[in-house]
């Protein structure tokens, strides 16, 4: 059975994209079978990992609103164990019409499930705000991660897709836990990180990772090559950060919650 894991949070620039992309590879890179979905219209995640999207022909889009098969989506990557179900800006209308269908919430879980034994982790990006597509996959997914910036207000900007999440638990998905709080774009020389670090572990307690994501020039130059951190410089600390954060996932995360 896949563990499946919603990367969430409604404000951008907090390195959402960039943790499903390099987690992905991450896990792939220890012959974990992954599969990254790509829930964002902008599809950022699907260029993320070399995919052109103006060279494909069906996304997400499709498999959702037209019921293309799931296994006809699948895209290869350069990474042998990862797996990519890309996303367009078709994506865009697919709240407008699904919102008059029943169970609505539930259309990306039963899109999902025959892939359910095919993959060790699925991971699902999502957009940044808290939407219809959010809400599917917080319903879809067993875990959310959220990553976290190292910023003022950052605690501040949680409120509401906490509330998301216990609103998703109760009424739609019972099993939905937090998988961890991932601080990213530390800065270990600035005394915000550090203190953004604290409020953190004061609030979620042993809910925030160990492994901290850090500002990091190579992590912000891989997009532009179409690859994730470990194909384009597997030296940095960025890449090491996340084979960090694959390895704190794969070891603890079934003991990490209540």
């Amino acid at each position: 059975m896949s563990h499946i894991i919603c990367i969430a949070n409604q404000k951008g620039g907090v390195g959402k994209t960039t943790t499903a992309v390099n987690l992905s590879a991450a896990l792939a890179v220890a012959e974990r079978k992954t599969l990254l979905v790509d829930c964002d219209p902008q599809g950022n995640a699907t260029t993320g990992v070399g995919i052109n999207k103006a060279e494909l022909s069906k996304s997400l889009y499709h498999g959702l609103i037209q019921k293309e098969s799931i296994e006809g989506l699948v895209v290869d990557t350069d990474l042998a164990h990862l797996k990519v179900l890309p996303a367009s800006i078709d994506l865009i209308g697919a709240e407008v019409e699904l919102v008059s269908q029943p169970n609505r919430e539930s259309f990306l879980r039963n899109f999902l499930r025959p892939l359910a034994d095919q993959y060790a982790y699925i991971l699902l990006d999502c957009p940044p705000s808290l939407n219809f597509l959010t809400v599917n996959a917080l319903t879809a997914a067993h875990t959310l991660l959220i990553p976290m910036q190292c910023e003022f207000y950052a605690l501040e900007g949680l409120s509401q897709l906490l509330q998301t999440f216990k609103r998703v638990k109760t009424h739609l998905n019972p099993r939905l836990v937090i998988e961890g709080v991932l601080l990213t774009m530390f800065d270990r020389r600035n005394n915000l990180s550090h203190q953004v670090a604290e409020e953190a572990e004061k609030y979620f307690k042993n809910l925030v990772f160990k492994t901290r994501i850090p500002r990091n020039v190579r992590l912000g130059e891989a997009p532009s090559f179409g690859k994730p951190i470990l194909l384009y410089d597997i030296t940095c600390r960025g890449a090491q950060s996340y084979l960090s954060l694959a390895k704190e996932i794969m070891n603890g995360w079934r003991t990490r919650y209540a």
